[in-house]
């Protein structure tokens, strides 16, 4: 039997993260992960209380039903981490060890588009089947506690990818300082840290700019 042609894509625009807020003031700091977010480019602002847990010391966490059905070539479960490379129309992935050099997303939802992913992700990796979309990877930066990260220059289409924390001159490198649960404000972090803000899911990432 014939197999139809799949063809794997990234959903444009290429990243779709929050913007870097600075804690305390609120406002947005120069530069966001590899692209501006598509309805989060402007500053949040919230009503929602301090979290009264404590920061993780690990990955992102994964919602409930975050399976939303969908069919892919590539095989991944929710929680496993990816190498994601290649342009719009041809995109590249490989499996890899969250937290290694090599892991630059992680799967934190699976629907059968990939306008049926959260909001707030940083990417989403689909295939197609005569132009119709099969399945969808939803996918958020491989973000680790004291991790360092180029996250590259504002407007370009260049994928995170993870680096030692002495670098200098990165385009757009930071420090993963603490992953905040139950927030959408950066004035939780602390000692007026910056941070990105995943509103729907809300979760903060607590960072230090390189």
């Amino acid at each position: 039997m014939l197999r139809q042609q799949i063809s794997a894509r990234i959903a444009a625009p290429a990243v779709a993260a929050a913007a870097l807020l600075l804690a305390g003031c609120g406002s947005t700091i120069s530069g966001t992960p590899v692209a501006a977010p598509p309805g989060l480019d402007s500053v949040v602002t919230t009503t929602t209380p301090k979290p009264s847990g404590k920061p993780t010391q690990g990955n992102r966490p994964t919602t409930t039903n975050a399976d939303k059905g969908g069919d892919t070539d590539f095989q991944a479960s929710i929680g496993d981490c990816v190498k994601l490379g290649g342009t719009t129309e041809n995109a590249s992935i490989h499996k890899a060890t969250c937290g290694s050099k090599d892991s630059n997303y992680k799967v934190v939802a699976k629907a059968r588009t990939n306008a049926q992913c959260p909001s707030d992700i940083d990417q989403a990796y689909y295939e197609t089947v005569v132009g119709v979309e099969t399945g969808a990877l939803c996918l958020d930066i491989d973000w680790v506690v004291n991790d360092c990260l180029d996250l590259g220059a504002k407007g370009s289409n260049a994928d995170p990818k993870r680096i030692d924390c002495s670098t200098r001159g990165a385009a757009n490198g930071v420090k993963v300082l603490a992953i905040m649960k139950n927030s959408t404000s950066v004035d939780d972090c602390a000692n007026g840290d910056s941070g990105y803000v995943y509103d729907e899911r809300k979760i903060v990432i607590c960072v230090n700019t390189l």
